[in-house]
């Protein structure tokens, strides 16, 4: 957070600095908005093959084969949820969501796709539907399904406000893939990685650059559905803070599950080959011990 009032005086050419026109970091020309509509063909006649009820409050893990769907639905009342992926073959290999945001903004939607940590920097999964596309961006700046906060965890709580939670997503998705894969919860824990923010509205103060939360705009019935590019497990934690109109780590927040659904198409979208590995040659610049 920037001070009140600066310790140093500005210098004569301060507003040329100022002025100055930024550029894009990382310009996406290079990286083509996929088409949904084969994807959407798709659905008519799928099948459901799995389905996962997350209670408020806890999280779970679900599996879903590369080239299936799989959907996140509220369906009791405004809920928000922190989303993992990890690849089915190495747990090593998660959502990458600080690359995720370089690439494609704060907030999510409809066509951008979640990357892989380095160095497989892959398409883990893409987005193929969000029926809260509607709300863009509102007066404050805040959007839906950000990849700019990390998770609600026990260590932040207790840095804040002194108390011992044990429901923070954190520690909720620590439990749910401890289950899913027979690990140890310090080990499992290790595994657990900054999320999308599922339903989640977010944003940032425009004053000081703080990140903020408002009630989220979803209801029952409202979902994003995914493409799995890779076999994937999930995570899914629904926030201790319900709707995170006022916190975020509480027992006292209106919270409600969420469902999770897994769909099996009738048949690929056409042209689908499945994400490979990035192929960048990581032999170089090595050497022959490294």
């Amino acid at each position: 957070m920037k001070p009140d009032t600066p310790a140093h005086v500005a210098p004569a050419d301060a507003a040329a600095r100022k002025a100055v026109v930024p550029v894009i970091c990382y310009p996406v020309e290079g990286l083509p908005r996929p088409d949904l509509a084969p994807y959407l063909a798709v659905r008519a006649g799928w099948t459901q093959v799995a389905e996962v009820l997350v209670p408020a409050r806890e999280a779970r893990c679900f599996d879903v084969p590369a080239g299936h769907f799989f959907r996140i639905t509220s369906v009791e009342g405004p809920q928000v949820g922190d989303l993992n992926l990890w690849s089915a073959a190495n747990l090593g290999e998660r959502f990458f969501s600080g690359k995720t945001r370089a690439l494609h903004g704060t907030h999510l939607g409809a066509g951008d796709r979640m990357w892989s940590n380095l160095p497989y920097l892959r398409e883990m999964a893409l987005i193929t539907e969000d029926t809260l596309d509607w709300y863009g961006f509102d007066d404050f700046g805040g959007g839906v399904h950000d990849v700019i906060g990390t998770r609600c965890d026990p260590y932040t709580h207790n840095l804040l406000s002194g108390g011992q939670y044990h429901h923070c997503c954190h520690s909720n998705l620590t439990r749910a893939l401890a289950d899913r894969c027979g690990l140890p919860l310090w080990e499992a824990e290790l595994h657990v990685h900054d999320v999308l923010n599922v339903f989640m509205c977010t944003g940032f103060t425009r004053d000081t650059g703080q990140y903020f939360m408002k009630a989220s705009p979803v209801r029952p019935g409202d979902f994003i559905e995914f493409f799995a590019g890779i076999d994937l497990i999930g995570g899914l934690s629904a926030c201790p803070g319900g709707d995170c109109s006022a916190e975020h780590s509480s027992d006292q927040a209106v919270c409600h599950p969420l469902l999770v659904q897994v769909f099996k198409p009738r048949a690929l979208p056409e042209g689908w080959v499945g994400s490979a590995a990035n192929d960048y040659d990581r032999s170089h610049g090595r050497s022959e011990n490294s």
